[in-house]
């Protein structure tokens, strides 16, 4: 029990108390409390308050002039309640009674602007808004940067309430006011304050206007990062309004990314027609390349085919070898070298067939790109066969076949020929791994000749199924995001083939959404949900029929409220698919968009729980009524395919949940927490889905805890469960050979070096850490985490949901599947060229990114930075800038390939020397 106070502290007490009621609750100070200068600054204003109640009006100018004059003095700076308003706050309904009274116009006006600025402090109606519209409106800003702030948001709240009901109610008053001061805060660094009022109001178009060569900068940037916290279709609009802007400017290659993240096609087109400047087209086609969106420019162009190739990605190869000889790491790598496993001295039971499908992996993606390796370049005996391909058996030759064109990625003239006497082999698995080889080597690339689409047509009728399924993949690969209606239309072909299985189907509408994604094609929608009504229940079922629902997924990828149609439509399609196709193809929608809507309903669905009383209850009426036995199997049937659905549908729901969150922090932090719930109190195939969707907020970018949890739950009982927590490992250190995580999938494959499925799991996560040697990356978003890459996207998509049956997908026959995620790989560096796109070696800074949104000024966009000499590697969350003023950038943002001209205003340091 607490001791009581003395009466020492009782006394205190009560003094301080009887100090606070003695106190005045308006807070203004006791007259004897105030200095010399204050008090006579009250008697001033008391006195010319006191005039105004006065009957005559020759006496209230000067009165009004005098208390206009001392409040504004005070409130050009406010900090705190300026003095002249604290002592004028006992007065406020007398000074209005006053000017009910006034006659004189001008009298009335001077009091007006008086008692719109006291109305500040004084008033919660409105009184501001409403005596500034009937006072002056000349020298509103005098009144000082508090007053316009608190007047913008009477005038929004007054807008909003005048249309809420009539949209078309008379707004003239307050748009005047908004004319006032919308040039204040743009001249006074409020930038953000104008934008805020204007999206309140929803006036954006007078922004545009309002913008100068100063401002412009801080206020598109302010508008493309409010897009992910508004709802579509206002995220259109401050999209549309930044665009504006910097078409205003000329600024035409961050016009392209804002292009780029509106997804429109004129947009673009006609951002090449207003563009003079072919240094600055040729960045645009440096863009639109990494983005892997390919064009029809206009023939009128200037040096056209020049431009078409710089977008066709055909530089890549040989800068990313450029930056690999800067580097020093063209020595190619056997999987031997990654698995260290000689540092662990263990003999691994795994068979060798299982040992040599892994490494097949394993050396395709660390080598990936560099044209070479020791195992599929090198290793070939006099025929000209290779001894390494002939090493796997079945289905491992595709695999190994395949990963030469991991290889030889991007380099397509050289790539081919070596792919080539491949295709000529007796055995169709080999061939089928040629022609899947053929895509990958394309993949991102095009080109004039169509070498893919000449070499891979020939097969997709072939009699033998396996090549059909290498050559309909191959084609996906290749012309991921491209929307040909050449090649959609050669695999229609084969979607429709009566020959063909559930297999060969499934491959085929994985390749037509990776071709069409994000494009909405009626062809491609129309063509898979007729197969998905006539198939019959028991072909539904099937483990490649989800890749039909997938299809449509990619189709509307982004698309948002377009996609309700296509909802609708799937409603005849029978369970369990139905269930698992309605949440892929909504999440697929809304992937990258951050809407917290759209989250709130997955992880309802995610939160469902078996329905085991009603099963209970259906068991007990069986045994009473034995005579209608067949009837209730078929109820039991029924409710199992339901029940079924259900549970693949919370696992399409967890990985929605990442997808949605996917590049937006803040969304990816909270959802991390939600999995760790789900994984410990989840239904299995619901935990199965857990660790796929946490890579997914974190591709490329292995964070500790993160790291750290995947690492605890790869040893859970649930072996499916521990399979893909290892496989998310790899996609979450994906391409930055991370030194801890490398670690932890070496202390994994000793652990389960006696389990041939973990121990292929390690390896395959071991080859994606150390993908490129540790120079490229899977992470979709890029140019400072607004713009998503929908093919990359495409790519991971697809992986993750082939990998939510790792038994009978990625560690069965159908492993080739992994091959999907080529897409999605991209080298993460920075090369800068001259204006003759050469590279050429510049100082740069590279350092953490940070956030600059709304700081006045010019603040540090990049801190903790080192300098480095172009071209140089860039990880996740880096930035980059230039470490001279002897160049120009043309692009915003220093990622990828950036063109350089010389700044005409360089300080010439020779003339100082």
């Amino acid at each position: 029990m607490a001791p009581k106070g003395t009466a020492a502290d009782k006394k205190a007490n009560d003094k301080v108390a009887d100090n606070k009621k003695d106190k005045p609750e308006s807070g203004i100070p006791e007259e004897n409390e105030l200095n010399d200068e204050d008090r006579e600054l009250k008697e001033e204003l008391n006195l010319c308050v006191t005039r105004l109640t006065e009957n005559d009006e020759t006496l209230y100018k000067g009165a009004l002039e005098i208390l206009r004059s001392k409040i504004r003095t005070a409130t050009s700076s406010l900090t705190s309640v300026p003095k002249p308003l604290k002592f004028l706050r006992e007065h406020y309904e007398t000074i209005v009674a006053a000017y009910e009274k006034m006659k004189g116009e001008g009298n009335r006006l001077l009091c007006a602007d008086v008692l719109s600025c006291l109305a500040m402090v004084m008033s919660e109606n409105r009184d501001c808004l409403k005596y500034r519209l009937v006072g002056p409106t000349e020298g509103v800003g005098e009144w000082g940067h508090e007053y316009i702030r608190h007047l913008a948001g009477e005038v929004a709240a007054e807008w909003t309430e005048r249309t809420a009901e009539n949209p078309e109610a008379d707004v003239e008053d307050l748009l005047r006011l908004v004319n006032i001061i919308l040039p204040y805060d743009m001249t006074h660094n409020s930038e953000t304050d104008a934008a805020d009022m204007l999206m309140e109001i929803e006036r954006l178009d007078l922004l545009v206007e309002a913008c100068d060569t100063k401002s412009y900068k801080k206020v598109t940037l302010y508008l493309k990062s409010c897009v992910p916290y508004t709802p579509d279709p206002e995220n259109t609009t401050l999209l549309k309004t930044a665009l504006a802007i910097y078409l205003k400017f000329e600024k035409f290659t961050e016009a392209m990314f804002v292009a780029l993240q509106l997804n429109d096609e004129d947009v673009i087109l006609d951002i090449f027609d207003r563009c003079k400047d072919n240094s600055i087209l040729k960045q645009c086609c440096y863009i639109l390349g990494r983005q892997q969106r390919f064009v029809d420019l206009p023939e009128k162009l200037p040096d056209v085919d020049d431009l078409a190739e710089t977008m066709s990605n055909s530089h890549l190869s040989g800068n990313f070898l450029g930056l690999a000889r800067e580097l020093d790491i063209m020595e190619p790598k056997k999987p031997e070298d990654i698995y260290k496993s000689d540092l662990d001295k263990f003999t691994s039971n795994i068979d060798s067939a299982r040992a040599n499908l892994a490494s097949s992996y394993v050396n395709g993606f660390v080598n990936c790109g560099f044209g070479t390796d020791k195992l599929l370049t090198t290793d070939t005996d006099s025929s000209g066969s290779n001894s390494w391909i002939w090493s796997n058996k079945d289905h491992g030759m595709i695999a190994a076949t395949a990963s030469l064109g991991l290889i030889l990625l991007w380099d397509v003239d050289n790539g081919l020929v070596s792919i080539d006497k491949h295709l000529y082999s007796a055995e169709d698995k080999i061939k089928a791994g040629a022609l899947l080889a053929c895509g990958i080597v394309n993949a991102g690339i095009r080109n004039e000749c169509d070498p893919a689409l000449a070499l891979l047509s020939d097969y997709v009728t072939s009699s033998s199924l396996v090549i059909r399924r290498g050559c309909a993949l191959g084609l996906g690969i290749a012309y991921c995001g491209s929307n040909r209606d050449d090649v959609i239309q050669i695999l229609l072909q084969q979607l429709h083939d009566q020959k063909s299985s559930m297999e060969e189907i499934g491959c085929c509408a994985l390749a037509l959404g990776l071709i069409a994604v994000g494009s909405c094609n009626g062809d491609v929608t129309t063509a898979i949900l007729q197969i998905l009504i006539e198939k019959s229940e028991s072909n539904l079922k099937e483990t490649h029929a989800r890749f039909l629902a997938l299809a449509l997924g990619l189709c509307y990828l982004q698309k948002q409220d377009l996609v309700e149609t296509i909802i609708a439509a799937l409603e005849v399609v029978p369970e369990p698919l139905r269930s698992f196709a309605t949440i892929l193809v909504e999440v697929c929608a809304y992937a990258g968009t951050g809407n917290v809507l759209k989250i709130q309903k997955m992880l309802h669905v995610c939160s469902e729980k078996p329905e085991e009383k009603e099963e209970d209850e259906k068991e007990k009426e069986k045994e009473k009524e034995k005579e209608k036995d067949k009837k209730e199997k078929k109820k039991e049937k029924k409710e199992k395919d339901r029940k079924d659905g259900r549970l693949h549908k919370q696992a399409i729901a967890a990985i929605g949940v990442a997808l949605i969150a996917m590049g937006e922090d803040i969304g990816s932090e909270m959802s991390f927490r939600t999995f760790g719930h789900l994984l410990r109190y989840g239904e299995p195939p619901l935990r199965r889905a857990v660790p796929l969707a946490i890579a997914l907020t974190s591709i490329s970018n292995p964070q500790m805890n993160i790291i750290d949890t995947l690492s605890k739950f790869s040893h859970d009982s649930d072996a499916e469960v521990a399979y893909n927590s290892i496989f998310a490992m790899g996609l979450c250190g994906s391409g930055t050979n991370n030194a801890r995580l490398a670690q932890m999938l070496r202390q994994l494959a000793l652990f389960y070096q006696k389990d041939a499925n973990a121990l292929m799991m390690v390896r395959l996560a071991q080859g994606l850490v150390h993908l490129g040697k540790g120079t490229m990356t899977l992470q979709p978003f890029h140019s400072d985490r607004t713009l998503l890459n929908v093919s990359s996207a495409a790519g991971l998509i697809s992986t993750v949901v082939a990998a939510l049956d790792p038994k009978g997908l990625l560690l069965g026959k159908h492993h080739y599947l992994l091959y999907s995620i080529v897409p999605a790989i991209q080298p993460r560096l920075l090369v800068c060229l001259d204006e003759d796109s050469k590279p050429m070696q510049v100082s740069v800074r590279v350092g953490q990114a940070v956030d600059v949104v709304g700081q006045a000024g010019k603040p540090k966009t990049i801190t903790g930075f080192q300098t480095r000499t172009t071209p140089v590697l860039l990880s996740y969350g880096e930035r980059a800038e230039l470490a001279t003023d002897e160049y120009i950038p043309l692009s915003p943002v220093l990622e990828g390939f950036v063109m350089l001209k010389k700044n005409p205003n360089a300080m010439d340091t020779s003339e100082n020397n």
